[in-house]
């Protein structure tokens, strides 16, 4: 299997990549990016500033399946239209042209309170990425709606740091719904999910990716 993955230096891609890479059933990981990658085994890592200028390159890829593991913040890009940019635009793009090079199997973080009728742009641009990759019509699809996602991030934040100290303090008294969900089941689920490829769509809520 070929596999396609978005957000590889991200914390979720990060922990797919390397568990894409260990997995028998795939072949090649071709994971674009704006910085090169360490070279491995079965990977391919194509570069470009502007990610979407790699998009014409799909017709060479052909993957079987796509992880979307990209993911921002409105405060870390600077605005709305940034944010929809990364989150929207650009996954979208890569899910229809994937599709149209005959991938059927794909899987998406999106997050947790993803809704249309959310009043918070960032829980309504993603409920929008997942309306609209079910459209496309791909014979596999697992959307993950992840809570707060842990593990070793590359940036520092402060909020999110004491939030995920205090989640590991409660987690013995916290409904599962709400406790932090380890980057490393996040990556293991899209993984299982796009190499599995059950037919259907299906969504994975937090209190499914805990430990």
């Amino acid at each position: 299997m070929k596999l396609l993955l978005l957000g590889a230096t991200g914390l979720v891609g990060r922990n797919v990549l390397a568990q894409a890479l260990a997995h028998p059933s795939i072949t090649q990981v071709i994971a674009p990016t704006r910085k090169t990658l360490p070279e491995r085994d079965k990977l391919i890592s194509p570069v470009a500033l502007h990610i979407h200028e790699l998009l014409p390159e799909m017709r060479n890829w052909k993957p079987d399946a796509v992880i979307n593991a990209t993911g921002t913040t409105i405060k870390k890009v600077g605005s709305r239209e940034a944010f929809r940019i990364v989150d929207y635009d650009l996954p979208l793009s890569f899910a229809q042209a994937a599709y149209k090079e005959g991938a059927q199997n794909y899987a998406l973080v999106s997050a947790i309170g993803a809704s249309l009728t959310s009043s918070i742009a960032y829980a309504r641009i993603k409920a929008e990425l997942e309306r609209d990759v079910r459209k496309i019509g791909f014979k596999s699809l697992t959307i993950l709606r992840p809570s707060m996602i842990g593990g070793e991030r590359e940036e520092f934040r402060l909020g999110e740091s004491l939030f995920l100290w205090l989640s590991r303090v409660l987690a013995p008294v916290l409904p599962k719904g709400f406790r932090v969900n380890p980057a490393t089941v996040i990556a293991r689920v899209l993984v299982d999910a796009v190499v599995t490829g059950k037919p259907g769509v299906y969504f994975r809520f937090s209190d499914s990716l805990t430990e």
